[in-house]
């Protein structure tokens, strides 16, 4: 008995040790996650995500005297009658904008082949959208789906409250396997919060399967797409794994949380012309992705593990940019 007590007690103390060492390493990668995005706002997204992302409608702001050259159809005419000096009315942009990260949780994320695995890069870009967003005095919200919405994270501004959310996102166990893009934005467009910003970020695996059987899937992804797109600002974000679209030839293996194709679990021969096949199958999902978010005119930026993650980003932002003040 004292025997496997103290056996207990060894368990018990290793355990809490891992604990404590799986801990201290997500903490530092958060922190990790917060020098780099922080960096990447001031110095390249500040002035562009304020341009790209406005504020919906006008707040009155001041009165002040007519001078020429402005807006005759400005004129408070109550105070210019009290007064007996014209006096036009002047307003200001309501600033304030709601961010919802809509953000695939499932298990298919936690593939990477160059050292970091697609979840931690899915948290990067939540986190640059999170810390433009409450620089400028915006909120933040997040919803986490695998095939049905698992994490609703009301929207909240601040620092504290954009940690949390990464940690969210980092350490999320899924509790079911496949994925349903429609379900976040099915959630989103359920929410009475108006209008908001929506960054939808997902590696879109199995997201347009060619099956006649799921057509009504695929169906059901057009008609979130369009609903969320009219009500609003939709950014759609794919992340990939350079190793989901050149599957290497590597004989008999066991696939595991690959959605695609429903083979998850399963021991396959990934034959060269096996491999062959189910990177054209891989292709062809992207591309029917590519042509539907075009017909439905929405912008989508892909982001590779193991590429400078950053330049999307910059590139989008400054392409809108251009785009706002033209």
């Amino acid at each position: 008995m004292a025997r496997r007590s103290k056996e207990q007690a060894r368990a018990a103390a290793t355990d809490a040790e891992a604990a404590r060492a799986q801990t201290t390493e997500l903490l530092r990668e958060i922190r990790r996650i917060e020098i780099q995005t922080s960096r990447l706002v001031n110095q390249h997204l500040a002035g562009s995500y304020q341009s790209v992302f406005k504020g919906q409608g006008v707040a009155f702001s001041e009165v002040r005297a007519y001078t020429p050259g402005d807006d005759v159809r400005a004129i408070d005419w109550n105070v210019t009658a009290r007064t007996g000096e014209p006096h036009i009315k002047l307003f200001t942009e309501e600033r304030e904008v709601t961010v919802m990260l809509v953000v695939d949780m499932s298990g298919s994320l936690d593939l990477g082949s160059r050292g970091h695995d697609k979840r931690r890069l899915v948290a990067r870009l939540a986190a640059t959208f999170a810390f433009s967003a409450i620089r400028n005095n915006d909120r933040v919200g997040l919803i986490g789906f695998t095939d049905q919405v698992e994490v609703f994270v009301p929207p909240r501004s601040g620092r504290k409250h954009v940690l949390a959310v990464v940690q969210r996102v980092l350490t999320h166990e899924p509790q079911r396997r496949g994925t349903r893009v429609a379900a976040g934005l099915e959630y989103l467009a359920k929410l009475a919060h108006g209008h908001a910003v929506a960054v939808l970020i997902s590696d879109f695996v199995d997201a347009l399967p060619s099956e006649a059987a799921r057509a009504e899937e695929a169906a059901g992804l057009e008609r979130a797409l369009k609903l969320a797109r009219r009500r609003h600002e939709l950014v759609a974000i794919r992340v990939e794994d350079p190793l989901e679209l050149e599957l290497p030839a590597l004989g008999l293996v066991t696939l595991e949380d690959l959605e695609m194709l429903g083979l998850s679990g399963e021991v396959i021969d990934l034959s060269p012309r096996r491999a062959e096949r189910l990177r054209r199958a891989v292709g062809e999902e992207r591309l029917r992705l590519e042509r539907l978010l075009q017909k439905l005119r929405i912008e989508m930026m892909s982001v590779r593990c193991g590429d400078r993650w950053q330049e999307p980003l910059v590139s989008f932002f400054a392409r809108r940019s251009r785009r706002m003040r033209r």
